[in-house]
């Protein structure tokens, strides 16, 4: 197929390449010392290699607040499954890492619900906005830092198809006019991630050519974009044989990734849950690549160090009622509200700027002249 061709059939490709946006030309000089900075050997390797690990960068007491919020999480949906019958009990002898792996397998899908929750507590807006992380933001993408709208809490349960993430690119996710942005992620796993509880691995400088591979939809039985390893070959020159690379991070780390770099989580072959969340920014001045439904959120501006944030649109409630509107017009719509709280569907923009190669639960519901949404709304 010609590229003409698949322009017309795909919204998501272009022939664009943007190098130097996503490789070390785009360094910031960054030269007044502040707390938690990265020795310059590291934000080097990030933008020379696509990624970097950081060990023992947070803290205990950074860290916990996040599991705390997240048992909550866990506890609520066990009330709300118990509650509607969906569950025959609460499971809540089993502790962090293996309570919810119970409600799965009473309600399979249970962890897509959770993933889908969209409350932002204050643990891990602490997280996201924690000054010395925000300091090695600066490194990467100078003084003025946005929150951007796509974070997420992996609810990683173990051999579980749904969280097994293909290759691909973050920015196949997004809008074409992100394809500029330089979107840094830090990805921040709640206990030792190795390559037996499903860590990540990258395609060591897959970003260099600046270029959004072809992608395909959706993955096995999920609502993931996928890219072929002969695809990354052919148009991100990535060597097969030489330049994957298995991510281990442990407790207290995090794993910085350029938007540009194809990377996959492995599955989660252990007993426990491996837990984490991903964060991203991005420089306020530019697009978000979120379609409209929300943009960024000012974190830190170079004209006000006494910048305060404000999280409206960011908290819970906002956030359901955006994508409740975004929702309103899918076909298959659940009959009443109460098994829509406990959808395990998620349909989003990315399906219609890929091919379609692979129907299942997910596409079922999407119509050519019907608006998507990014997650569908739950009060989980």
């Amino acid at each position: 197929m010609s590229n003409e061709s698949v322009s017309n059939v795909l919204a998501g490709f272009t022939d664009e390449r943007n190098p130097d946006i996503f490789n070390l030309k785009a360094r910031p000089k960054v030269t007044e010392k502040k707390p938690g900075q990265l020795p310059d050997s590291m934000i080097q390797q990030f933008f020379e290699d696509g990624y970097v690990i950081v060990k023992d960068f947070f803290t205990k007491e950074e860290l916990e607040p996040c599991k705390k919020a997240i048992e909550r999480f866990v506890d609520l949906l066990a009330q709300k499954l118990h509650e509607a019958g969906k569950i025959k009990e609460l499971y809540d002898e089993y502790g962090f890492f293996e309570r919810l792996t119970k409600i799965e397998n009473d309600f399979p899908g249970a962890n897509i619900v959770l993933h889908k929750y969209g409350v932002l507590p204050q643990a891990f807006k602490d997280l996201w906005t924690n000054e010395r992380l925000l300091n090695v933001v600066e490194q990467l993408i100078g003084p003025d830092i946005a929150g951007h709208p796509v974070w997420n809490l992996r609810t990683k349960t173990p051999q579980n198809e749904a969280t097994t993430v293909p290759w691909h690119q973050d920015t196949a996710y997004l809008d074409r006019n992100s394809y500029k942005v330089l979107q840094p992620t830090a990805w921040i796993p709640l206990l030792d991630a190795n390559a037996d509880n499903g860590c990540m691995q990258v395609a060591h400088k897959g970003h260099k050519t600046g270029k959004v591979a072809r992608h395909q939809c959706c993955y096995g039985k999920t609502w993931y974009v996928m890219l072929e390893e002969e695809e990354m070959a052919k148009t991100l020159d990535v060597d097969l044989d030489k330049d994957i690379v298995t991510c281990p991070v442990p407790y207290g780390g995090m794993l910085l990734l350029n938007n540009m770099i194809p990377h996959r989580s492995l599955p989660n072959m252990s007993k426990r849950i491996r837990w984490s969340l991903d964060l991203r920014w991005q420089n306020p001045d530019q697009p978000a690549g979120f379609y409209g439904m929300k943009e960024h959120l000012l974190f830190r501006t170079s004209k006000n160090p006494d910048h305060k944030i404000d999280w409206t649109g960011f908290d819970g409630d906002d956030r359901w009622a955006k994508q409740k509107d975004s929702v309103a017009d899918l076909q298959d719509v659940l009959p009443n509200a109460e098994d829509a709280d406990f959808d395990t569907t998620i349909q989003g923009p990315w399906m219609k700027k890929w091919e379609l190669v692979h129907h299942n639960q997910h596409t079922t519901k999407l119509n050519d002249s019907q608006q998507l949404t990014w997650h569908a709304p739950t009060k989980a």
